[in-house]
């Protein structure tokens, strides 16, 4: 059964978040004037960033890991909820322009970032990324070795940094869309991640043998029902998200059209 008193504390789990963390917390401070001489330290988006690195600690290191990978699918789901759609927005959130720009301004790399951050290639690597994962011999893999595993979910959150770029880039250098580009992009994805959301809710089979045969949480709740909840909670929690930021997108593109200057009339002969 589930032990919920177990949280992992694993060196490359905690040393790793404590790494990123004094990193930040370096370059946003001490080593601030020397990156960008006048800039104020970052305290709004320094918040977001820190609460980014517990957001992902949670989905991965709290008794939430350990349901999603020995017991339920849909738990499982939650937790990558968690690393794509709270913890990515948040990283990406907290880091400051000028921060950024020390690396996508580098002349060198302009054209590796200009190719990356192209809305195309990064809603094809985010598709393409979770959608490889779920097939049922990679994802059964990940949940039988931790480093597989771990690797799973670190491609995860790195494919949901690229998906999310467009629409909350940091950098000066390669900005966020336009609103209405945003919309566009943002139908794309939802309409490219169908498949694999179709694949998973409308099998007639166990798609995945670890939760076909796992201890079951709630007599009632058979691995069918929970493999149903777990394609659920992947399309309804991406859709929900997409939502809310198409609405926010849809309400600054008409804000922005409203406010933009009309030419006068000429006076009629």
């Amino acid at each position: 059964m589930i032990n919920w008193t177990h949280w992992h504390n694993e060196p490359h789990l905690i040393g790793g978040l404590i790494l990123l963390g004094w990193l930040y917390a370096l370059v946003t401070g001490p080593l601030r004037d020397r990156i960008a001489p006048g800039a104020v330290y970052p305290r709004a988006q320094a918040i977001r960033f820190y609460l980014g690195l517990i957001v992902f600690y949670l989905s991965v290191g709290s008794p939430l890991d350990q349901i999603g990978e020995r017991f339920l699918l849909s738990g499982h789901m939650v937790q990558h909820q968690l690393i794509m759609y709270v913890a990515a927005v948040l990283f990406l959130l907290g880091l400051p322009s000028w921060l950024v720009a020390k690396v996508t301004a580098r002349p060198e790399l302009k054209t590796v970032f200009g190719f990356l951050s192209h809305p195309l290639i990064c809603g094809l690597i985010y598709t393409l990324i979770y959608s490889v994962w779920h097939v049922p011999a990679l994802y059964d893999w990940a949940l039988q070795n931790r480093w597989v595993h771990i690797t799973e979910h670190v491609m995860f959150f790195g494919a949901a940094l690229f998906y999310w770029w467009p629409i909350l880039s940091p950098s000066t250098e390669f900005p966020r869309i336009s609103y209405g580009a945003q919309m566009l992009y943002l139908t794309g994805v939802v309409i490219a991640m169908t498949p694999v959301f179709a694949f998973i809710a409308f099998s007639s089979d166990i798609l995945y043998p670890t939760y076909e045969y796992a201890p079951r949480l709630f007599a009632s709740f058979g691995p069918a029902e929970d493999q149903l909840m777990g394609a659920v909670i992947m399309k309804m929690g991406g859709m929900g998200v997409t939502f809310i930021v198409f609405v926010i997108a849809f309400y600054k593109w008409y804000q922005a059209s409203e406010s933009r200057p009309t030419s006068p009339k000429k006076p009629s002969a």
